[in-house]
């Protein structure tokens, strides 16, 4: 038995493409972490501010708005080939910041100005990566497969977090970003030798008077999305779990382990493993079993589950209770996640997946509200005090989306609910 369950969750390797993706997609994703973890922590000890830290992780969103676009232009020329630009530029800034960490130039100002060019690029990376994935693996395969390519995450958050954290520790930020650099040229090399040979997927059909443009396209993207019930209830769940549930997982950890735990980089870098360690286990779960999972329920329960496990940890006071609580948050994370980039590849037209996963890439737009109107909360109330307001408003919107949408996400037999 254990044979054909093995053989069946290594079968998207079975594509050449996924083959060279997924180690180019690892690569990307330890860098991102290592650089999260880096200058989050640098921000943080240099300005003393976390309304500082907020607008630094914010900064990290803000092109979430370009996101359709990116998927309008791998619709137009393909994906890999803009993934292989946006990744060249990554290894660029790092670069620079690695050059004025080893010339002792660095400031704070400096890490938001190269954060926020960053930002306008870097949300589209996961929608895109999902795009190439869509369009090379066979639907029967598509569930475990993004399972498998969500370890990419989880485990650089895992590695990532922990190496980031003892480089600088031990060697300074200079030699921590040459890692992060190499990390980057590594993925733009393999990156090139992903994704579909041939030509872009063709775009919607226009009318013979009708020149396409790029705005016409994501017009009918926003369209094909909005007319589509199921499309668009999952798009407002995505952003509910960015508003809510992100920003307490993500963006706020370090201001958790400096002053609601009192604790060094070091921890940080085990809380944040901890949190990966959880993911990477649903993503092991989803990758093997995943197929088993009903897409849109698994996502309205697991999302739920997730921000109740959070609610849990906003209310812990040391890493001995927190850690544990981590952990599940991130299995619950991973396993509504995976099934919410399932459903809108298996359900939607092939000749929009670049945009529909550009839209969904928006939804990250919800960490930049959820993020800035944190600092100033939590100066105000106290952590968690506004962590556990965010869950259980995140709860509550989760169970109004199943009820008022439930003839397309919660019956058996909705197509957002096909295996």
């Amino acid at each position: 038995m254990e044979t054909p369950i093995r053989a069946l969750t290594l079968a998207p390797f079975s594509i050449r493409s996924f083959r060279y993706q997924w180690p180019a997609d690892l690569a990307t994703s330890w860098a991102f972490e290592m650089e999260t973890l880096i200058l989050g922590w640098y921000v943080l000890v240099e300005t003393r501010s976390v309304l500082m830290l907020t607008i630094f992780a914010s900064l990290q969103y803000l092109g979430t708005l370009l996101a359709p676009m990116f998927g309008v232009m791998g619709d137009r020329i393909g994906h890999r080939y803009v993934l292989c630009a946006m990744r060249t530029l990554y290894a660029t800034l790092a670069t620079l910041l690695m050059v004025l960490a080893f010339m002792q130039a660095l400031t704070p100002v400096t890490v938001l100005a190269i954060t926020a060019v960053l930002g306008l690029v870097r949300p589209s990376d996961i929608g895109m990566r999902t795009a190439m994935v869509g369009e090379t693996m066979p639907p029967a395969q598509l569930m475990g497969a993004m399972g498998i390519q969500r370890t990419t995450q989880d485990s650089a958050r895992i590695a990532g977090a922990l190496t980031g954290a003892g480089l600088v520790a031990f060697m300074g930020m200079g030699p921590a970003y040459a890692v992060v650099v190499c990390f980057y040229v590594t993925s733009v090399l393999l990156t090139l030798k992903a994704g579909q040979v041939g030509a872009a997927p063709a775009v919607a059909t226009h009318a013979a008077t009708k020149r396409p443009t790029p705005w016409r396209d994501l017009r009918e993207g926003l369209s094909y999305v909005w007319h589509a019930p199921h499309l668009r209830a999952t798009m407002l769940f995505a952003f509910l779990l960015n508003l809510t549930a992100f920003p307490l997982f993500n963006g706020l950890m370090p201001y958790v382990a400096k002053v609601v735990y009192g604790a060094d980089q070091t921890t940080l870098g085990t809380m944040v493993a901890a949190a990966a360690t959880g993911s990477l286990t649903g993503s092991i779960i989803m990758s093997r079993f995943g197929g088993a999972f009903s897409p849109a329920r698994a996502m309205l329960m697991f999302g739920a589950a997730w921000l109740s496990v959070l609610l849990i940890f906003a209310n812990t006071t040391s890493t001995a209770s927190g850690i544990p609580a981590l952990m599940l948050a991130g299995c619950m994370q991973t396993m509504s996640l995976i099934p919410i980039n399932t459903l809108l590849l298996r359900t939607s037209d092939p000749r929009y997946r670049g945009r529909i996963m550009g839209i969904r890439m928006m939804a990250i737009y919800g960490n930049l509200p959820g993020l800035l109107l944190a600092g100033p909360l939590i100066a105000s109330f106290g952590y968690a005090v506004v962590a556990s307001a965010y869950c259980i408003f995140g709860v509550s919107v989760t169970a109004l989306i199943a009820l008022y949408w439930r003839e397309h996400l919660w019956q058996s037999s909705a197509a957002a609910n096909s295996r």
